[in-house]
């Protein structure tokens, strides 16, 4: 049997190096440690403390060339980040530019020698196919009201009414018909249209976008003046969405005015002073939901024909109706050359079909 101080018989798993012969204490376990042991002298010196702490290694290999590395990937996508910013402050925004009004004015003249009808107001009315329109606002009516796939019956109610609103305004006011104002129609449009509508006020041309009767309607001044019964219309609204975002309606009217020359005598004993002057006006309004809260309209389109009027006058600028007893004789429209570039749009007239004017 051995005793204590006997090593352990071969073959014997046990004993103090056994015990420890699965710790290896290799280079980089020593590099690694943050304590070293003092010396035998150094600890003579110094019994209090056997071991002193190591200062910290700069770190090596992979982890410092990761580190680095993050850092250039940050600031990499800093200036990308960066440089983006810069290219949309410097890059202006496109953003649509406001819309054109275009329109269409056609005269309509008498045939031939055939003169305009004359005749009191009233009876003028009785006689033409106006006898069954309503008089004034009354006969601009409103579609029926139904909701649309991104509208409510309350937001197509609105743009019905300021488009009915714009049709009064624009084909019934006394002031605005005469030439005394626009603003009653001014004020109803986007503001994005409202250079192209001033410039068509204030310098009307022939070119398809700058008509001021392509606006409203308006009577020469010093022309022709109203003969009273107020004005007779008939016609349809229709309305639908173009768009997620946009409602379009569809205007088509017949308007009938009672005229006379202007300084006439309403009560010459032949009582034909008066004719009637007829104006059919289609317009195509556009909605936004902008133009929903600032009870605002787009028009996009405008189609007149009017008469009896001579293909002449100037009707983009003013109506200027043939009167009582006047005849458009050899009437007809001016020439066009189609050499000329930039002319706008050519000279238009139609023929105003007799069964229009009043029956004898």
């Amino acid at each position: 049997m051995a005793g204590p101080g006997d090593p352990p018989p071969r073959g014997f798993s046990g004993g103090g190096d056994d015990e420890y012969r699965s710790t290896v204490f290799d280079e980089s376990f020593v590099r690694a440690a943050r304590l070293q042991e003092f010396s035998a002298r150094e600890r003579l010196a110094d019994c209090e403390h056997p071991v002193r702490p190591l200062p910290p290694r700069p770190l090596r290999g992979k982890p410092w060339r990761g580190l680095v590395l993050a850092v250039l990937i940050v600031f990499a996508f800093g200036a990308v980040v960066y440089a983006g910013v810069r290219v949309q402050q410097q890059q202006p925004v496109d953003r649509p530019g406001p819309r054109v009004m275009s329109s269409t004015v056609v005269p309509l003249s008498p045939d031939g020698e055939s003169r305009v009808p004359g005749g009191r107001p009233a009876r003028l009315i009785e006689r033409s196919p106006a006898a069954e329109f309503y008089t004034g606002a009354a006969g601009v009516t409103l579609p029926p009201v139904r909701s649309t796939a991104h509208f409510a019956d309350t937001q197509v109610l609105a743009a019905l009414a300021v488009a009915k609103e714009y049709v009064v305004e624009s084909s019934l006011n006394p002031e605005v018909l005469s030439g005394a104002t626009t603003r009653p129609v001014r004020i109803l449009i986007d503001p994005d249209q409202h250079a192209q509508f001033d410039r068509s006020i204030e310098r009307p041309a022939a070119d398809g976008h700058h008509a001021a009767t392509g606006w409203l309607v308006r009577f020469a001044p010093g022309h022709t003046e109203f003969a009273g019964e107020g004005v007779r219309v008939r016609g349809t609204m229709e309305i639908r969405e173009t768009e997620a975002d946009a409602l379009e309606i569809v205007t088509d009217h017949v308007f009938v005015y009672a005229v006379r020359p202007a300084g006439a005598d309403g009560a010459r004993p032949d009582g034909e002073a008066a004719s009637l002057f007829t104006v059919r006006r289609e317009l195509r309004l556009r909605f936004d939901r902008e133009d929903l809260r600032d009870q605002h309209l787009t028009v996009e389109r405008s189609e007149v024909r009017a008469g009896p009027m001579s293909c002449a006058a100037r009707a983009h600028d003013a109506l200027r109706p043939l009167t009582a007893g006047q005849s458009a004789g050899g009437d007809h429209p001016a020439g066009t050359d189609p050499y000329v570039r930039g002319g706008g749009d050519g000279p238009v007239c139609g023929t105003l079909d007799p069964s229009s004017l009043p029956r004898p």
